[in-house]
């Protein structure tokens, strides 16, 4: 068997392009002790990823030149030398952009397809779903009656922060960028509102939605919705920054909120998170989860693009605002 890769080339400046790729063929090593050959099925694709392709300091190292771009995975066991693990197993763990992976015992994690799709192991049950959970509920701290507002709303986080904030009692209001993504939030997914950005005025809409003010605010995007958002918080606001992919692709500075002083006359919190710092307890955050699911009180939708030889094209759509739900890429094109 060979193995396709997508290895890093070189760095990018502004917006990656294929030439900052290189697909290559290569065998797969025998296994040591301990270690297990997983076929990857689905790959996760995040916006963290266009951060982890700079040589800069980072809360995790950068992807080297020549590495295999790093990516969350899941798949199936095919061969192991582990105790823990047998043939037929499926599981997750940080695989990268390839077909296949070899990886030491401890890197992975099980996970069980009865019951949910082996895909949302990397949406609502992987990685986006626990910085979800952990960002709203430790850090966004919502209560009963509040006013909360998502940024990104209709992509892989955003959509179960708004869902777990109505769990909560909140009102939500979702930020998303066309009349298909804000009916979705609205009609599907039950956002009390939401705002589209690409046609309507952001700042007026948010008075308009929010005439008290916005208690909590879960920011993805960064630039001016994060402005437009800061002039309309309540007294003792907490804004929990995720992410910021509306300048992960600037070639200029990235651009700071000029109105934080709304933080100091509303007394208000503003705090980064990184979902790596609740590891410890990832298994209680996707079994609650799981719960809700089960209970028809969380949904969850994947957007899937077929073959792994579409990568670096399909990682784009992150940024072009083409996906909604969690973008996952299904390493078969069958």
């Amino acid at each position: 068997m060979k193995n396709t890769q997508f290895l890093l080339a070189k760095r990018p400046v502004g917006t990656p392009t294929r030439e900052n790729w290189e697909q290559v063929e290569s065998d797969i090593p025998e296994l040591g002790q301990n270690q297990v050959l997983v076929k990857i099925a689905y790959i996760s694709l995040d916006p963290a990823m266009r951060g982890w392709m700079n040589d800069g300091k980072s809360y995790i190292a950068p992807v080297k030149i020549g590495e295999v771009m790093r990516a969350s995975t899941v798949g199936e066991v095919i061969s192991s030398t582990s105790p823990d693990y047998r043939k037929g197993d499926y599981v997750f763990g940080h695989g990268g952009v390839q077909q296949f992976v070899v990886s030491d015992a401890q890197d992975l994690h099980k996970i069980d397809i009865s019951i949910a799709p082996l895909e949302r192991y990397l949406g609502v049950l992987g990685m986006p779903g626990m910085t979800a959970y952990f960002g709203l509920l430790n850090t966004g701290q919502p209560k009963e009656g509040e006013t909360v507002v998502v940024s990104g709303a209709a992509g892989a986080v955003g959509t179960v922060v708004g869902q777990i904030a109505k769990l909560k009692g909140c009102t939500v209001i979702g930020i998303a960028g066309g009349k298909d993504k804000c009916q979705y939030l609205v009609d599907e997914l039950g956002f009390d509102g939401a705002i589209d950005y690409k046609s309507e005025n952001v700042k007026k809409a948010l008075k308009a939605h929010c005439p008290k003010g916005v208690d909590v605010y879960f920011d993805n995007v960064g630039g001016e919705i994060l402005d437009d958002v800061l002039t309309q918080i309540r007294m003792h606001a907490r804004i929990v920054i995720c992410g910021a992919i509306s300048q992960y692709n600037n070639t200029t500075a990235v651009k700071g909120p000029s109105n934080y002083l709304s933080l100091l006359v509303n007394r208000a919190r503003m705090e980064g998170i990184v979902v790596f710092d609740n590891v410890k307890h990832y298994g209680e955050a996707a079994e609650q989860m799981a719960k809700w699911i089960s209970e028809g009180k969380l949904k969850a939708k994947e957007h899937v693009v077929k073959g792994i030889e579409h990568f670096p094209e399909t990682l784009l759509m992150l940024f072009n605002g083409e996906n909604t739900g969690k973008l996952v890429l299904k390493v078969d094109d069958e």
